[in-house]
């Protein structure tokens, strides 16, 4: 079967003759965004032979100047595709797609709602003080950011739109915030869960197939159970947050899950090749190969040399 189908076939909870594999990385900034990411991409997919190809997303919501007190959340406009960071991702899309093993299953990323408000001022504050200055507005006055996170949500459902209409198959969600050191589970469920569905819906009624990733370390997972239904596969840091494949399975009845292998360190950083293929081999047969795809935690280190991903498909292939 081809990779596609091979990737649908996991989706569905069908038998499959080799599990799906899906990894990715952020390439270097010179090599991330534009013709340079375009190469960059194609050189990835190409020598690493992945059956999911996931197109990364470098162009962020842009600086809306200061923001210090909630009041200036009112900043942040309304974002629409006609928005230059959007015609530059779109373009890489086309770009990317026109060259792309057309066998293989494609899907692009798209940053959550929590993860796009804090893109804005992520380069003049840091990253830690942007999450905490996030929660300390929204505590202060939160209409300010609510009414940000709506203009920032319907910038992201057009865009989840738009990447089916590239023929992509559908959206890698970078799901922000289910870290139990910043929201509480009430601001949560208030703030950040029902923008994050409304983007998961709007690329399901577009036909697209919704990748549910559950960023960073340190989740409440029970936050994201309710999500199941707008999802077509989950992944989240097994590792970081000490949540196995089989929780998560039984967390999301029906839905594939994907993972398995940490993606800073151990075996598939640090193990030699033979190391590796054990692991890959190991993971197959305590999993099992229904309703499952073979990936990592989160992106994996920029620096990892191809040959070792190559290694992880060919594994899953002898299987």
């Amino acid at each position: 079967m081809t990779k596609k189908e091979r990737v649908w076939r996991a989706i569905r909870g069908e038998d499959v003759d080799h599990v799906p594999v899906g990894f990715s990385l952020h390439f270097e900034k010179d090599r991330a965004a534009g013709e340079a990411g375009v190469k960059s991409h194609l050189e990835f997919f190409q020598e690493t032979d992945t059956d999911i190809i996931k197109i990364m997303n470098e162009n962020l919501v842009p600086a809306a100047g200061e923001i210090k007190v909630p009041e200036d959340w009112n900043k942040i406009p309304v974002h629409s595709l006609k928005d230059d960071f959007m015609q530059r991702q779109i373009e890489m899309v086309e770009k990317i797609m026109e060259k792309a093993d057309p066998e293989a299953f494609a899907i692009g990323t798209l940053h959550g709602v929590c993860a796009s408000s804090i893109h804005p001022i992520e380069a003049r504050y840091g990253y830690e003080k942007t999450r905490e200055l996030l929660c300390a507005h929204i505590r202060e006055n939160k209409t300010p950011l609510i009414e940000a996170f709506k203009r920032i949500t319907d910038g992201m459902c057009q865009l989840a739109v738009k990447y089916k209409e590239l023929g992509l198959e559908g959206i890698y969600y970078a799901a922000l915030g289910g870290e139990i050191r910043y929201f509480t589970d009430e601001e949560f469920k208030e703030y950040i869960e029902p923008f994050d569905k409304q983007i998961l819906r709007a690329s399901k009624e577009a036909g697209g197939v919704n990748f549910l990733h559950m960023c960073k370390d340190d989740l409440n997972m029970k936050r994201y159970e309710s999500y199941n239904d707008l999802a077509d596969v989950v992944n989240w840091g097994v590792y970081e947050t000490d949540f196995s494949l089989e929780e998560g399975q039984r967390m999301f009845p029906g839905t594939t899950v994907m993972g398995g292998l940490a993606n800073r360190s151990g075996v598939l950083v640090d193990g030699t090749l033979d190391e590796l293929r054990s692991a890959v081999r190991e993971l197959i047969h305590s999993y099992g190969k229904k309703g499952f795809i073979l990936g990592a935690d989160c992106t994996l280190p920029t620096e990892i040399p191809y040959a070792r991903i190559k290694a992880v498909v060919e594994a899953a292939r002898d299987i």
